[in-house]
């Protein structure tokens, strides 16, 4: 029976996570759970924003569901994001970010994509300096990193229901060390994988092209694999074409653990009033039963829940939901489709 690591994290992540959590339980009777805590007020309280009894625990599951975190955007002496530190010290390299037309939100009904990001260097690997007033961040891209995300693209455009066509985004022409470097990598382990003799179709854009195609052509995608930050910055533009980030669920996913995450923050504005959106967090959860337990039917019951959901009980205004929707009443829709 699977284990779930349940971390709610901080705002409206003690609503939403709890949401999905209820149906992840549906549809896989008898779930065990096992709760633990990180995140911006876990730091305020004892010092770190991932203890290591945290980790811990998501190691003994090999899956966590991650709600909010609350981060300051100013620098805080020992303070480090909670899903950038649980992404490195799991190494779960690989975020899984797919995007879907949904009934009634999407501006469009032909979407049906995925976002592959390195998840684990770029710019995202810490390394940030002030020299008297000038501040450096490195940006690290390994041969290793490029092409074991390379691997994981590969296998998603191969899967089940995908058009099989992969896409690489790098800024190349540009930065001809470091996305020369991915490009590079992910072209070799493509050949070693005999890719395109297989059926598969692969090209490549130069990000800022890609980011003008996500938003001109987006059904012209399948699979898009690219670095950490150009992975955060287009797949939070292609959420658009799903209803929005209070739509848009990811998977942070590794050999070691995998770490489900709804794409947004914690809003403090609106925690605690009941009005956060789940469905981003119950679809997250979906992703955790696809790819850490291997449970496509149970996916496949939450996503279809979801849009069924959308079709005949929620308010939509303007491919939004409606403000009468509150994260109770939109919980008790999606369960009613999983009964």
């Amino acid at each position: 029976m699977p284990k779930c690591c349940v971390i709610e994290g901080d705002g409206i992540g003690h609503e939403v996570i709890p949401a999905a959590l209820a149906v992840l339980q549906r549809v896989i009777p008898g779930l065990e759970v096992v709760p633990a805590e990180a995140g911006w007020d876990c730091f305020q309280r004892r010092g770190v924003s991932v203890p290591q009894d945290t980790l811990a625990a998501i190691r003994e599951c090999k899956a966590a569901l991650f709600g909010a975190v609350s981060s300051p955007s100013y620098k805080v002496a020992g303070y480090r994001s909670a899903i950038i530190s649980m992404r490195q010290a799991l190494d779960s390299y690989s975020n899984i970010r797919p995007v879907q037309s949904m009934p009634g939100l999407s501006p469009r009904p032909d979407v049906n994509l995925i976002v592959v990001r390195e998840n684990t260097e770029g710019l995202y690997a810490g390394r940030e300096r002030q020299e008297g007033e000038t501040a450096i961040a490195e940006r690290v891209i390994t041969h290793s990193a490029a092409r074991r995300i390379g691997l994981r693209a590969l296998q998603l455009a191969r899967s089940a229901g995908r058009k099989g066509h992969l896409t690489i985004v790098h800024k190349a022409n540009v930065l001809p060390v470091t996305d020369g470097l991915f490009r590079s990598s992910i072209l070799e382990v493509l050949k070693e994988n005999n890719a395109e003799p297989g059926g598969l179709k692969v090209d490549e854009l130069l990000v800022d092209n890609a980011a003008y195609q996500m938003i001109s052509a987006p059904d012209q995608f399948d699979v898009l694999v690219t670095s950490n930050l150009f992975g955060d910055i287009l797949s939070d533009e292609a959420a658009y074409w799903c209803g929005g980030m209070g739509m848009a669920p990811s998977l942070n996913w590794g050999e070691e653990a995998a770490v489900a995450e709804p794409v947004h923050g914690s809003a403090p504005d609106i925690a605690g009033k009941g009005i956060a959106n789940p469905l981003a967090a119950i679809l997250s959860a979906a992703l955790l039963a696809r790819y850490a337990w291997g449970l496509e039917e149970a996916a496949r019951r939450i996503e279809q829940a979801v849009k069924t959901a959308l079709i005949h009980d929620l308010q939509i205004e303007n491919n939004r939901l409606g403000k009468n929707n509150t994260t109770n009443s939109i919980t008790q829709a999606v369960l009613t489709y999983l009964n």
